[in-house]
């Protein structure tokens, strides 16, 4: 299979989707926060200083959807239906998922992992002030639905 965001000549490009049939597409992608004991108990006491750390960590998430466009250069910019990030705090660490939603000609995969990498930054940010040593991993697309190629990653 060749790369889709390259021309004959080896030249970036962003992909034309003015073809292809506008469908319903989901996107779901997941995440981690590998954090310490001390850190894992004030974020689930809500005892930071900062604030409520998955409260600021959702709302960036969705605002890191919101603008993956803008970030990731060959990104199309298309409308969300809708985002949703969850949470999920066990052994020692701070697990994310997002679900993206969108009706159009290219999927929202993007966002959803453009989602869960913000919320995992904002996590660090919130926490950086108690531990230094936070580990941000395991990003990836769960699954994609709409469109000519819908799976389970």
């Amino acid at each position: 299979m060749d790369f889709t965001h390259f021309d004959e000549s080896g030249g970036a490009r962003m992909v034309d989707v003015g073809g292809k049939s506008v469908t319903d597409r989901t996107a779901v992608a997941a995440g981690r926060v590998a954090v310490n004991q001390e850190t894992f108990a004030l974020i689930k006491s809500g005892g930071l200083r900062k604030g409520d750390v998955l409260g600021c960590a959702r709302i960036a998430g969705i605002m890191g959807a919101k603008n993956a466009a803008a970030l990731i250069p060959m990104c199309h910019n298309i409308n969300l239906t809708s985002v949703k990030i969850n949470f999920e705090l066990k052994e020692n660490a701070v697990y994310i998922e997002s679900e993206v939603k969108t009706s159009g000609k290219t999927g929202a995969e993007m966002e959803a992992l453009t989602a869960v990498s913000i919320a995992a930054l904002t996590v660090y940010d919130m926490c950086k002030a108690v531990q230094k040593d936070i580990v941000i991993g395991d990003i990836f697309l769960v699954k994609k639905t709409g469109g000519k190629s819908s799976e389970t990653i």
